[in-house]
């Protein structure tokens, strides 16, 4: 049966993929991690142009997937339009919740949180303008955080400082200390949801575009019937098997049991 591929540099999908899983729960799931080119905030838009499509039309030759969601803001804002042109099949994309964060906040004073790449993107500049042109958009760049949620989902701490530092850079802006809503502008982010909001040290609504991937997800395999009961996914690595091992529990508990080298 086609499954529905979902695609990250590391473990950060799986913000999407738990979504997804609630209204797909007995869809196969391939979930793949581009592990030997993470971090992909820190690659030129040139290399990731290059990489992520033929990356991605190396997996839909091998599992012939009926749709592809690039479950990662950076490669989406740099990458998206080349992908759609390579594939032949519907490709679901990530981008910054900056309308929904417009419309939830009080203050007018927004956050976004992203990797290098995504917060300098002209496609944020855009959303910016077109939907919270008279608010307070502060941007700030938190790579750190990647590592962060990767270790969270190994079973590891994560590294506090680096939580703190990503809030404290957007507080600290002019106009941060109105800041009310964050907008988690990179899928490894809301894995630290509870840490940044005890970072936050006041009251603060983060939000992310997981759910409304996992809808269109659902939206686009409206027609497909799915087995009667949960099947197994699929976890495929470009890095190291070894490498992943430790996020075998947490993958485990939305179906994905096998796991595969691509």
């Amino acid at each position: 049966m086609p499954s529905p591929v979902i695609f990250d540099t590391g473990v950060g999908g799986l913000s999407v993929l738990g979504e997804t899983v609630k209204l797909l729960p007995n869809a196969p799931i391939v979930y793949a991690a581009d592990y030997a080119g993470l971090p992909y905030g820190m690659k030129s838009e040139a290399e990731l142009a290059a990489r992520v499509p033929a990356l991605l039309g190396r997996l839909v030759e091998r599992y012939k997937p009926q749709l592809v969601t690039i479950a990662c803001n950076t490669a989406s804002t740099i990458a998206l339009d080349h992908v759609r042109s390579a594939l032949d099949i519907p490709v679901v994309g990530t981008v910054p919740a900056i309308k929904p964060a417009s419309e939830m906040t009080r203050t007018g004073v927004i956050g976004l949180l992203g990797t290098r790449a995504t917060i300098r993107q002209p496609y944020v500049d855009r959303l910016a303008t077109d939907f919270a042109a008279d608010k307070l958009l502060l941007r700030h760049a938190a790579p750190e955080l990647v590592y962060a949620a990767e270790a969270k989902l190994r079973g590891e701490q994560p590294d506090v400082r680096s939580i703190e530092e990503a809030m404290s850079g957007l507080i600290g802006q002019a106009g941060g200390t109105e800041l009310d809503t964050v907008i988690l502008a990179c899928t490894h982010f809301p894995l630290l949801r509870e840490e940044l909001a005890s970072a936050a040290g006041r009251p603060v609504q983060f939000i992310d575009g997981a759910q409304g991937i996992a809808r269109r997800i659902a939206y686009l395999t409206i027609n497909t019937i799915w087995p009667d009961e949960r099947t197994d996914g699929i976890f495929v690595t470009t890095g190291e098997m070894a490498e992943i091992e430790a996020y075998r529990p947490a993958f485990a508990e939305y179906g994905i049991s096998r796991f595969e080298k691509l």
